[in-house]
C-alpha cells in the first residue's frame, strides 16, 4: 500500500479516525479525572557484613545472592505482614477501609495482610547490600507509616528468627547441663567411694610408698647375696691366716738355710725350729678359728636371705593387689576427667546460646525511616493524555484500515488497476475542476492510447 491510498482512506475514513480518536481522549480524561491519587514512600535497610559480636562468626557469606533473596521473602512472608496489622490500629487507613470486605472472608487476617502485600514492593539495590522496601498508598501519610511499619516488622521478625531458635536451643542446653552435672557428680562420688575403700589417694605408682619398699627389699637381697659371694672362702680369705701362712714360710725357709751350713743340735737351728713350731701352731689355730667364723656367717646370711625373699614374696603381691586397685582407681579417675569435660563443654554452649537468645540486635539496620512523598506515584494528567493521544491515533489508524479491509472502495488509480487487473489509459478530473480540459495518459505513450480508444 502507498501513501497516496493510505492518506485516500484515511480521508474517506476520517469520520471514523476521528471519532476513535476522541472516544479514547475522552476515556483518558475520565480516568485522570477519575483515578485515586498515589504515593510511594521506601524505607531502606542494610544487611550488616561485619563480625557477630554475640556469635563470634563471619557474616560475609550472607550477602550472596540467595541470603538477599532469602531476606526479600521474608519481607514479603506472611509473617511480616501479620506483624504490621498487629503493630497498627484498627481505624487506621487503609486498613479501616477494608475491614468491611475483610469480616466477610473466612480468614478475616490474613486476607487482611494479603491486601497489604498486594501494594508492597521489595527490590535489593544494585550491587550492594541494601533491599528498599516501598509501599504504595493513597495518601502520603498511609504510604510512610505502612512502609516505617513494614521495616520494623521486618526488623522484628529477623530478631525473632535469630533469638527463638536460640532460646530453644538454651532451654535444652540447660537440661544438658543438668544431667552433665548429675554424672559428674555420679563419677566423682564413685571414685571418692573407691578410694576411701582401698585407701589409695593416687593412681600414680611412683607416689607409693609399698612399691618403695618393695625396691628397698629387693636391694637388700641383692647385696646380701653379694656379700655371700664374696664370703664362701672361710680361711682362705681371711687376712691373719694369710699373714702367718707368710710367717710360716719364711722360717721355713731360715730352717732349711740354717740346715747347710749348722747341726740338728746347733742352739740357732733349735731356736729357728722351736719359732717354726711356733708359727705353725698359730697357723693352725687360727685356720680353724677363721673355718668356724666362716661357717657361722655363711648360715647367718643364708637365713637373712631366706627372710628377705619371704619378705619380697609378700610385699610383690600386696603391689600386685594395690596395681590392680590403682587400675580401678584410674578408670573411675578418666570417667571422672571425661564427665568434667562433657560437663565444661555442654556449660559454655549453654551460656553462649543463653548470650545469643539475650540479644536484642539482629545483622539488618534500618539506614532510615520512609518519610512523607511529595509527588505522585505514576503519570500525570498531561503525560496520560499525551500517550491518550498518541494511541488513540493509533487506535484510528487501525480502525480505519480495518473498516476499509471489510468493505473494500476503489479510491485511486492504483485500485482500479488492482481491481480491474488492466491498465489505466487516462485521468479525467473531476466536473468543475480548472484541470477538465487537460487530459493525460496514465500508461504508455499518448500514441498509442489514441490508437486503442476506437475499441
Amino acid at each position: 500500500m502507498s501513501l497516496h491510498q493510505l492518506f485516500s482512506i484515511l480521508r474517506a475514513r476520517r469520520a471514523a479516525a476521528g471519532l476513535i480518536l476522541l472516544v479514547t481522549l475522552a476515556l483518558a480524561l475520565a480516568w485522570v479525572l477519575v483515578r485515586q491519587p498515589t504515593y510511594t514512600a521506601r524505607s531502606p535497610v542494610l544487611v550488616d557484613v561485619r563480625m557477630d559480636p554475640v556469635g563470634g562468626t563471619a557474616l560475609q557469606g550472607m550477602v550472596a545472592p540467595s541470603y538477599m533473596a532469602t531476606q526479600i521473602d521474608i519481607v514479603k512472608s506472611d509473617r511480616v505482614a501479620e506483624r504490621v496489622l498487629q503493630s497498627l490500629p484498627k481505624n487506621v487507613e487503609p486498613i479501616s477501609r477494608w475491614q468491611e470486605e475483610a469480616q466477610s472472608k473466612r480468614a478475616p487476617q490474613a486476607w487482611l495482610a494479603h491486601k497489604l502485600q498486594t501494594y508492597l514492593d521489595v527490590k535489593p539495590a544494585r550491587e550492594s547490600n541494601i533491599i528498599n522496601i516501598a509501599y504504595t498508598g493513597r495518601t502520603p501519610q498511609e504510604a510512610a507509616m505502612l512502609a516505617n511499619a513494614f521495616a520494623q516488622a521486618y526488623l522484628d521478625v529477623s530478631l525473632e528468627v535469630k533469638t527463638n531458635p536460640a532460646k530453644r536451643y538454651a532451654d535444652w542446653f540447660d537440661d544438658q547441663v543438668k544431667a552433665s552435672r548429675e554424672r559428674l557428680g555420679a563419677a566423682q562420688d564413685k571414685l571418692a567411694a573407691f578410694q576411701q575403700e582401698a585407701g589409695i589417694v593416687s593412681s600414680d605408682p611412683n607416689s607409693d610408698f609399698e612399691t618403695a619398699k618393695l625396691t628397698s627389699l629387693t636391694q637388700q637381697l641383692a647385696g646380701l647375696q653379694t656379700r655371700g659371694l664374696q664370703g664362701t672362702g672361710g680361711a682362705e680369705t681371711s687376712g691373719v691366716v694369710g699373714n702367718l701362712r707368710g710367717e710360716v714360710a719364711r722360717a721355713e725357709a731360715k730352717v732349711a738355710e740354717a740346715g747347710e751350713t749348722m747341726g740338728a743340735n746347733h742352739p740357732t737351728m733349735q731356736k729357728l725350729r722351736a719359732e717354726l713350731a711356733s708359727l705353725r701352731s698359730r697357723f693352725s689355730a687360727e685356720s680353724a678359728h677363721a673355718g668356724g667364723v666362716a661357717s657361722n656367717s655363711a648360715a647367718s646370711l643364708k637365713a637373712r636371705e631366706r627372710e628377705l625373699e619371704k619378705a619380697i614374696n609378700e610385699q610383690k603381691n600386696k603391689v600386685l593387689g594395690l596395681q590392680k586397685q590403682r587400675g580401678q582407681l584410674a578408670v573411675y579417675q578418666r570417667e571422672v576427667d571425661s564427665a568434667q569435660k562433657a560437663y565444661e563443654a555442654v556449660a559454655a554452649s549453654a551460656a553462649q546460646s543463653r548470650l545469643q537468645a539475650g540479644a536484642n540486635q539482629t545483622n539488618v539496620v534500618r539506614i532510615s525511616s520512609a518519610t512523607e512523598p511529595t509527588e505522585k506515584t505514576g503519570l500525570s494528567g498531561a503525560q496520560t493524555m499525551a500517550i491518550a493521544a498518541l494511541g488513540g491515533m493509533l487506535l484510528a489508524l487501525a480502525g480505519a484500515l480495518l473498516l476499509e479491509l471489510a468493505n473494500r472502495r476503489v479510491r485511486s488509480v492504483q485500485d482500479l488497476e488492482l481491481v480491474t487487473r488492466l491498465p489505466i489509459l487516462a485521468t479525467i478530473p473531476a466536473a468543475g475542476s480548472s484541470a477538465l480540459a487537460t487530459l493525460r495518459l496514465a500508461n504508455g505513450p499518448r500514441r498509442l492510447a489514441l490508437a486503442r480508444s476506437p475499441a
